[in-house]
């Protein structure tokens, strides 16, 4: 059975990347915090799903085109 308790974890973003995915929270009705449980979420059913991270070069920080 899943334990339905949230962690609380402290997380450091690039000011860039922070606007980033506030753009993206806000076109999705979403709290930045509920935009980053979603794509972290999606990421780890992506996971399962296939076996595989989501990218291959995943440990690369992204280059924001904004």
């Amino acid at each position: 059975m899943a334990d339905s308790t949230k962690k609380q974890i402290p997380l450091r973003l690039s000011q860039t990347l922070y606007h980033a995915i506030a753009a993206w929270a806000e076109d999705d009705f979403r709290s930045v915090n509920g935009q980053i449980e979603y794509l972290l979420t999606e990421c780890v059913r992506q996971r399962k799903k296939n076996g595989k991270y989501v990218s291959d070069t995943l440990d690369l920080p992204p280059e924001l085109d904004i």
